[in-house]
């Protein structure tokens, strides 16, 4: 679905609504061999939850220095991407049912092409607004048992992205996105995607990164180091859970 609303109130009145396949939250608990705490287990539910400033009640993420927080406060997953990945690596136990990627939200109907930075939705009693897209770590390898899952994650750009909170409030499993204003629709989850893993040292985007105030600090600050180092981060430790070569 390609959202057309703009900063026009008509076109934001008449916007499709998308609703959730589920809403998943899940606690913290050992993954995989080495026991990782980590909450990327998530279940649906079948109740109401309250979206606070940092997530919803009852989510829980094993690192909170690299989940969570206010710009990572609700992670939206698209469910069409499963019928690519299981093209990619077979059936896999985890591909039947939302909550593979340990998303918060899951849909049909909506994809990294669609949604742009700043991107403002009702949900239920809440407002969210699109901060950034996912950088794929380790822990995805852990959850599907393979080696290369957080790098195809990375490589197909089929990554997800993250809400930060504007109005806390109650979210139904039934409820639904309903787009309410567009601030940036030109630097959508894909074009960023784009600069960051595939034209990784086009200054001219990368500038443009670093100036979007609606995107989440950690990203702009990425853009500016590439833009004064000239070199491309070390991805290792992110995506093998290894610490960087020296």
């Amino acid at each position: 679905m390609m959202i057309n609303a703009g900063n026009n109130p008509d076109a934001t009145q008449n916007a499709r609504t998308i609703p959730l396949k589920a809403l998943l939250i899940g606690d913290v608990r050992p993954l995989g061999a080495r026991g990782i705490p980590s909450g990327i287990v998530k279940e649906a539910v079948r109740r109401p939850l309250m979206l606070t400033l940092t997530g919803f009640e009852g989510d829980g993420q094993g690192d909170t220095v690299k989940h969570g927080g206010p710009e990572k406060a609700v992670h939206h997953y698209p469910f069409d991407h499963h019928a690519a990945w299981i093209r990619e690596i077979g059936e896999h136990p985890l591909m039947g049912a939302p909550g593979a990627f340990g998303e918060n939200l899951s849909t049909a109907g909506i994809t990294e092409t669609d949604v742009a930075i700043g991107d403002v939705f009702r949900l239920g009693e809440a407002v969210v607004e699109v901060s950034q897209g996912r950088q794929p770590c380790f822990k995805l390898n852990e959850r599907f048992g393979r080696d290369d899952m957080a790098v195809g994650v990375q490589k197909s750009g089929r990554t997800g992205w993250y809400y930060r909170v504007r109005e806390p409030g109650r979210v139904a499993p039934e409820a639904e996105l309903r787009l309410l204003d567009r601030q940036a629709p030109d630097w959508t989850i894909h074009r960023l995607w784009h600069l960051f893993y595939v034209d990784r040292l086009n200054r001219e985007g990368l500038e443009g990164i670093a100036s979007l105030p609606l995107l989440a600090d950690s990203w702009r600050a990425l853009a500016r180091k590439r833009l004064e180092s000239g070199v491309v981060e070390d991805w290792s430790a992110r995506l093998q859970g290894r610490s960087p070569a020296r």
